[in-house]
């Protein structure tokens, strides 16, 4: 299986996050990215590898998510940043997802986060025509006025975009006005099917109009992740190593993002989410990126620790981390692993994440009969294949079936109808309880840390065992909700979803 590795390596040397350009190029131009495909994990790494993988389109959409929600809900956890989105109020509804998750994060570590907040310039038709420039500057000097922001992000949106409002300008001038960083993201929706591009917009802001050259080296790593649930655990290990965290970009302040260049690493917990940050930094500014398997389970918690003690030079530490860590967790996980080893289960999850859980899944013993990625990579802004895929090309136990869909609720249904698996995760609750409405008990691993290292691994396959053992409230369910999908639906082969090929 070994040969299965070598077509990944795409390109040597390449650099393609752009500082020049005024935004990130989209995953499907950038990366080759794709929304559409059915088939296996081996099939898929064939294809990807051999340059033949082709996106599919679908002639129906029941479901998706914008990249502008990504983006701007990123930029929205900084403590003392504000974003003014351009658009109409309703593209503003991610102000209302990240409120109150921003709050309680900020209240929980005694941070003060007054000096953000989220805005939208409430585009009308009125100004669809006749543009809104000047209302934008109202806006921005407003929101300066009343939260005194340490910078502004002016986020894009479809009508912005398509009438060519100039973001650029109005931030060159709102910059030099307001003594202050002001800069434009540029995550229309309609560029783009993928919503993790939303990420890249984010962090493109950040490398290009924050991050400033380093005036010395610190002891500093930069921790990619969403929210940092972990930080206690992992600031504790990293003490061993003589390092500190700084965890991106939930819950930092534009000082110390503007300080990201003088870190002496970065590792991330995500692929997809740390692919552009880690990679811009160690290209523009050598903060070298830890290329590894994320910390998920047995094999990822230790590619992760070892790619980051080979960087760090304390492999040695991380080692005597390590043996002592196994003794206490591994003969414990193998019990558990007894009781859950031969069931079955389907996997529903952004590609990242899809990954790395597959894997955690199988070090416990369990079956992946299908896997459902939201989107898929074939390569990083490295030129190189996801870890995580490529590990999976070399080690699955089984080449199970594998589709890439773009989170459409009704080919999961689909699928889960057919395989009937023991179990369906996903890190969308949306999802988890559609499967439960089948009579499928769901675990939804929302945190991303729910299988952090060994002592996660074990608490997450409590968590399963206690899922599939008590199935009442599932069972009561799926016995008194009637599905909006009919038997004709549920006997359509899933490769029908995808026609077109572009």
């Amino acid at each position: 299986m070994m040969g299965l590795i070598q077509p990944f390596l795409i390109k040597e040397a390449i650099m393609t996050v752009n500082f020049k350009s005024n935004e990130a190029e989209a995953r499907e131009n950038r990366l080759g990215s794709i929304t559409g495909y059915y088939g296996t994990l081996r099939d898929l790494g064939k294809q990807a590898g051999c340059g033949g993988l082709r996106d599919k389109e679908r002639c129906y959409s029941q479901a998706s998510l914008c990249n502008a929600a990504c983006a701007l809900s990123q930029l929205s956890f900084i403590t003392d940043a504000a974003i003014v989105h351009h658009s109409p109020a309703g593209c503003a509804v991610t102000a209302m997802a990240v409120s109150n998750s921003k709050d309680q994060l900020a209240g929980k570590l005694n941070l003060d986060n007054s000096r953000s907040c989220y805005v939208s310039t409430d585009m009308n038709e009125s100004d669809t025509v006749f543009g809104a420039t000047d209302n934008l500057r109202d806006v921005i000097r407003e929101t300066y006025n009343r939260y005194k922001p340490s910078a502004i992000f002016i986020g894009a949106s479809c009508v912005s975009g398509v009438i060519g409002e100039d973001l650029e300008s109005i931030a060159a001038e709102m910059r030099e006005e307001l003594d202050i960083p002001v800069a434009p993201v540029h995550c229309e929706g309609f560029k783009t099917k993928i919503w993790a591009s939303g990420f890249d917009a984010a962090f493109h802001a950040i490398l290009t109009h924050i991050v400033k050259p380093p005036e010395k080296k610190t002891n500093i790593v930069n921790v990619i992740n969403f929210f940092g649930s972990a930080r206690k655990e992992i600031t504790e290990i990293f003490r061993e190593l003589g390092v500190e965290p700084l965890f991106l970009i939930s819950n930092t302040t534009i000082e110390q993002l503007s300080r990201l260049s003088e870190s002496i690493a970065t590792v991330s917990t995500c692929g997809t989410l740390g692919t552009y940050l880690g990679n811009g930094l160690s290209d523009q500014y050598g903060v070298p990126y830890v290329k590894s398997l994320q910390p998920h389970g047995i094999a990822g918690f230790e590619s992760w620790l070892r790619g980051l003690g080979k960087v760090i030079n304390k492999e040695a530490e991380v080692e005597r981390y390590l043996e002592r860590e196994k003794a206490k967790y591994l003969p414990k996980i193998q019990e558990v692993r007894e009781k859950l080893k031969g069931l079955r289960a389907v996997v529903g999850m952004g590609p990242g994440f899809n990954f790395n859980t597959t894997r955690a899944l199988q070090e416990l013993g369990i079956e992946i009969v299908y896997s459902a990625a939201w989107h898929f990579d074939k390569q990083y802004d490295d030129g190189q294949a996801p870890d995580a895929f490529r590990y999976l090309l070399d080690n699955s136990p089984n080449d199970y079936r594998l589709s890439v869909s773009d989170l459409q609720n009704h080919e999961i249904l689909n699928i889960l109808n057919e395989v009937k698996p023991d179990i369906f995760f996903s890190r969308h609750t949306g999802s988890t309880v559609w499967a439960m409405k089948l009579g499928i008990p769901a675990l939804c691993v929302f945190d991303e840390y729910a299988i952090f290292g060994y002592r996660g691994l074990l608490n997450f396959a409590y968590s399963v065992y206690d899922v599939v053992t008590n199935r009442s409230y599932t069972e009561n369910l799926s016995k008194r909700v009637k599905l909006p999908y009919t038997d004709w639906w549920f006997k359509q082969n899933n490769n029908h979803f995808l026609r077109k090929t572009s």
